[in-house]
C-alpha cells in the first residue's frame, strides 16, 4: 500500500480539482451559441496558444527532445498532421503517428 500513495496524491491534487472545473464548464455552457463572437474569439486564443506550445517544442526543445535533431521534430510534426488529415481529422490517430515518427527516427539515430 505504501507504494501507492504518489499515485494517490496525483489523483487528489492532479486529477480531481481539474475535473471539477471541466465539470463545471459542461454544465455551465449548455445553451452557448456555437456561432457567437465570444465563443469564436476564446476559440481562436486557444488554438493560438496550442500552436505557439508546438512550435516552442519543435524550434525551441528543452530536456529530452532537444536531443532529437530539429529536422526529425519538424518531420514529427508534419507526418502527425497528414495522419490526422487522412484519417477523418482524428487527434489520435495524429498524436499515434506524430509519436511513432518521433520515436523511429531517435532509435534509428542512436544506433
Amino acid at each position: 500500500m505504501t507504494d501507492l500513495w504518489p499515485y494517490l496524491v496525483l489523483l487528489l491534487v492532479g486529477f480531481l480539482p481539474n475535473e471539477i472545473w471541466r465539470l463545471l464548464g459542461l454544465v455551465l455552457s449548455r445553451g452557448i451559441d456555437e456561432s457567437s463572437d465570444l465563443l469564436l474569439w476564446v476559440r481562436a486564443v486557444a488554438i493560438a496558444i496550442l500552436a505557439g506550445v508546438i512550435a516552442q517544442l519543435i524550434f525551441f526543445s528543452s530536456g529530452a527532445l532537444a536531443a532529437i535533431p530539429f529536422p526529425l521534430r519538424l518531420g514529427a510534426a508534419v507526418g502527425g498532421f497528414v495522419a490526422f488529415l487522412l484519417i477523418r481529422r482524428s487527434v489520435f490517430a495524429g498524436v499515434l503517428v506524430g509519436e511513432a515518427v518521433l520515436i523511429f527516427g531517435a532509435t534509428v539515430m542512436a544506433r
